[in-house]
């Protein structure tokens, strides 16, 4: 799946900096380098969210979605090798990772069962306004 660490090509934060663009995008994840230029327009969020993050750091943005196993099991043939070691970004948890994303499982309170409870709330809204008009 993952490249070694050992035989991984390293990259400069300055370098990942340059390819910012539709026609180059890499980005960092996890202190990972990413070529996802071929990728754009394969994602299901759109190519803009991955342009926003050409060039930099996009880790925290990745969490926060809440990516798939898969998803990130697809990402590894994007992989072009680890930020040097003086460019490294300290991790800011890696709790927050666990928490959220266990086994790549989404967030089912957040992805089901909220939007189903305010659905269900704006329907009993309409309902009662139907029948107390």
């Amino acid at each position: 799946m993952a490249e070694s660490t050992e035989s991984a090509k390293t990259i400069s934060l300055e370098e990942v900096k340059k390819h910012n663009a539709a026609g180059s995008s890499w980005l960092i994840i996890h202190n990972r380098v990413y070529d996802i230029t071929k990728f754009l327009d394969e994602h299901p969020g759109g190519e803009e969210v991955l342009l926003e993050q050409a060039g930099g750091d996009a880790t925290e943005n990745f969490e926060d979605v809440g990516h798939s196993s898969d998803a990130r099991e697809l990402m590894e043939q994007y992989f072009v090798g680890e930020l040097t070691e003086e460019d490294q970004i300290p991790e800011k948890s890696k709790e927050k990772k666990t928490i959220q994303h266990d086994e790549g499982k989404p967030n089912w309170i957040n992805n089901i069962l909220l939007p189903a409870g305010a659905a269900a709330v704006v329907i009993a809204i309409a309902v009662y306004k139907y029948f107390h008009s």
